[in-house]
């Protein structure tokens, strides 16, 4: 399965989906992982780190692309369009989030 991690784009989010030794063992698995260059920085995780277990380093839409997509906090809308339709998304969603409480009332 290829499987994607982009960079969290929400103010004040300095975590990333996936470290170079989770990596490693998705990898080991036979999956190919794409990390978008500069995910891990914030959390000091360079993209060497995550070339050094087996991962490419992609744009945003080649890890939003991926068939399993794995985020922190949920994908914002323009990520969402980004993302190929049947794709699985994994991550923390809060669907009581300001933003989600207004996409909630406007249905």
């Amino acid at each position: 399965m290829q499987m994607g991690i982009p960079t969290e784009v929400r103010a004040g989010e300095a975590r990333v989906a996936a470290t170079p030794e989770t990596v490693k063992k998705y990898v080991a698995q036979g999956h190919q992982v794409i990390v978008q260059a500069g995910a891990g920085l914030r959390a000091s995780q360079p993209d060497a780190a995550y070339e050094a277990v087996g991962a490419r380093i992609g744009s945003a839409a080649d890890a939003l692309g991926a068939q399993l997509v794995l985020k922190v906090r949920a994908p914002t809308p323009a990520e969402l369009a980004r993302m190929n339709e049947g794709a699985v998304l994994v991550g923390m969603l809060n669907p009581f989030d300001a933003e989600n409480k207004a996409r909630m009332s406007a249905a």
